[in-house]
């Protein structure tokens, strides 16, 4: 019998929420994760338990990703679910303990910091 492989992130409710709240520009707030809209900067934090994982730039479309030091499964989720909403095609992944961003058919080391925008990784 043939299988076929599947690569695409099954979302927690947890991070539908959390998406909903990026794109609508809203504070939220459920369990180990938040979602804060600063209307100042029109930017959006996404913070996993007291790390700031996320921040999403509503006027460039520009999404900075940050581990805080936390390879978990669950950074890696969270990461993957913005993803998803945001930045069609990215999506990070380990292989034997490191992580990599793939984005527009290329791999990059996950780096702390590193910003999407308009197709690059800078």
């Amino acid at each position: 019998m043939l299988t076929k492989s599947f690569n695409f992130h099954t979302m927690r409710k947890i991070e539908t929420q959390m998406n909903r709240a990026i794109v609508n520009k809203n504070d939220w707030s459920n369990s180990n994760t938040k979602v804060d809209y600063n209307s100042n900067t029109n930017c959006s934090t996404v913070v996993l338990h007291r790390t700031a994982i996320a921040v999403y730039d509503h006027n460039t479309q520009a999404l900075k990703l940050n581990t805080g030091g936390w390879h978990s499964v669950t950074t890696k989720s969270r990461l993957n679910a913005i993803l998803s909403e945001l930045i069609a095609g990215a999506r990070v992944y380990q292989k034997a303990f490191d992580w990599y961003l793939s984005y527009n058919n290329q791999t990059h080391d996950f780096n702390d910091g590193m910003i999407l925008v308009n197709g690059d990784v800078v």
